[in-house]
């Protein structure tokens, strides 16, 4: 990866984390450069790129705005992708297939490159999925739950993968929220739950240990398992909408048909 190429990362990571809000004013390049130990040199053309892929602008002599948290090309192509989650929840399994490609090369890459500050990172976000779960916040913890695997994206330094991932971030969230109310309304069992934070638990050991033939192979077996539970509770439900219709009486007849 670039020097460029990183320091751009660095920098979208840093708008992320402060909240910046669309057309909002960035702090000036000296205390930027501070912020990321970086070289101003190396923070312009950081500060380029982003300007190139229409996520900040500059103007001379008033400062860098950020004007989207995500590629204008990434937000193009995912919009159409929500507008149809909304209108058919099936898509979820056209995500899911989508998430297994796209983070079984994220886990691989982050358990080969993660530094010590993105391994403390990628556990703070599941000790905070754990916190929100322990206290019963649904939203909460399916928003950490899909911070804990964009964490892990940006783990993997690639900054194409990176950028697709927070692109997606919006329909990953949906669908981790949607995909974790399914389940929990279906199965309404601890042992799912326990299954699901069992495999997040996994993820995170194996790339702390810098295994990624293991990160693969569980966030693959994560995903796979939420897709077989995911059909299985829209198996149950479909058998309890058939029973639920068996016993509703049929309608009467009008008078004019009896005999």
């Amino acid at each position: 990866m670039r020097l460029s190429d990183h320091v751009a990362q660095q920098l979208l990571a840093l708008i992320q984390s402060s909240d910046f809000q669309a057309g909002q004013r960035l702090p000036a390049e000296r205390t930027l450069a501070a912020q990321l130990n970086v070289s101003r040199a190396s923070l312009r053309e950081a500060i380029q790129q982003l300007n190139s892929q229409g996520i900040l602008r500059s103007q001379v002599g008033s400062g860098t705005y950020l004007t989207s948290h995500t590629p204008q090309w990434t937000q193009r192509s995912v919009d159409p992708l929500a507008a149809l989650m909304l209108s058919d929840p099936q898509y979820r399994y056209d995500v899911l297939e989508a998430r297994i490609a796209l983070e079984s090369s994220t886990t691989w890459h982050a358990a080969l490159r993660a530094s010590p500050d993105d391994k403390n990172k990628i556990l703070q976000c599941f000790e905070q999925m754990i916190r929100h779960q322990q206290s019963g916040d649904t939203v909460q913890s399916a928003r950490a739950d899909a911070q804990f695997h964009l964490a892990i994206a940006e783990a993997s330094h690639n900054l194409v993968l990176v950028q697709v991932m927070r692109g997606l971030f919006d329909l990953v969230l949906s669908s981790v929220a949607q995909n974790r109310d399914i389940i929990m309304f279906v199965h309404d069992s601890p042992e799912t739950l326990t299954q699901l934070t069992a495999q997040h638990e996994a993820l995170v050991k194996a790339i702390i240990d810098s295994d990624p033939a293991r990160a693969r192979s569980v966030v693959n077996e994560h995903l796979g398992y939420v897709r077989n539970t995911l059909i299985q509770a829209d198996e149950d439900l479909a058998r309890r909408e058939r029973a639920a219709r068996l016993q509703t009486p049929p309608p009467a007849l009008p008078e004019s048909a009896l005999p």
